[in-house]
């Protein structure tokens, strides 16, 4: 019988998850069906129980889910989520509901191996303090970076995840405002301002010698940050692609076992722009 998975999310019509898992499926010869469910947040918690009631194997969780998949789903916490305090992924297995976050493993395996970026002793700058900041920001302290700034429109939210952390020895916090003067090596924008076509205030000459901007989100053409940071000196533009099928062939192997190949499915979403 045909193993069910499903991306919940809100909007959802825009994923490209299925399609990527589908391929995975082909790849590694799995039998399994993938499709997008559309959920509000009164009603997230029912639809995915639901869902497993149905027979459903596994979900990955997206915007604006994550941190309540974290609080009030998951039963079983792996810790990936715990210390995201995040989930992107759960896993239906018996009568638990295990939650998993794939986020930071698939963002890193991205940055440092798709784009030839290593972390260790460069200066980060994280924007944004929601569910997506959690998922990645364990990961990119454990590649020991030089420090770390979490940049948030709210301080006190941003200031959480500082003192969330028990590396807060290269962790700061600061608004926008904090930034003038300070130049970082890779930046990271992780807020959902490319979605509303809109761009964080960073001030200019932000973007070091050589530095890596990256964006979560994607699609056609370079976002407000992407094309700010091309007119204003980083060498190197990213957008979500990579991360998104790099999170999403671990939450496979989380599911299946078997890690797809990514590289193949980054080109197939890149030649659809």
């Amino acid at each position: 019988m045909t193993d069910r998975y499903a991306v919940i999310g809100n909007p959802i019509a825009h994923s490209k998850s299925p399609l990527i898992h589908a391929e995975f499926a082909l790849q590694t010869r799995q039998d399994i069906s993938y499709t997008a469910v559309l959920a509000t947040r009164e009603s997230f918690v029912s639809t995915v129980l639901e869902f497993a009631r149905q027979g459903g194997k596994g979900m990955n969780v997206t915007i604006p889910f994550k941190e309540q998949a974290w609080k009030h789903l998951a039963t079983d916490i792996l810790p990936r989520a715990a210390s995201a305090r995040a989930v992107n992924t759960l896993k239906f297995e018996d009568a638990k509901i295990i939650g998993d976050n794939t986020d930071g493993v698939g963002l890193l395996r991205d940055i440092e191996i798709n784009l030839g970026f290593p972390v260790a002793d460069r200066r980060v700058l994280l924007m944004g303090a929601g569910g997506a900041a959690r998922g990645v920001l364990p990961e990119l302290l454990r590649r020991h970076p030089a420090s770390l700034n979490i940049v948030n429109r709210n301080v006190d939210k941003a200031r959480e995840l500082q003192e969330g952390s028990t590396l807060s020895g290269i962790l700061s916090a600061s608004d926008y405002r904090g930034l003038s003067g300070r130049q970082f090596d890779l930046l990271i924008n992780s807020t959902s301002s490319s979605m509303k076509d809109e761009l964080p205030p960073l001030p200019k000459g932000i973007f070091a010698k050589g530095a890596l901007a990256y964006d979560l989100m994607y699609g056609k053409g370079l976002t407000p940050f992407l094309r700010f940071a091309q007119e204003h000196g980083a060498a190197k533009l990213a957008d979500g692609y990579g991360m998104l099928v790099e999170q999403a062939a671990e939450s496979f192997l989380v599911w299946r076992g078997v890690r797809p190949e990514t590289r193949p499915v980054i080109a197939m979403l890149r030649a659809d722009e």
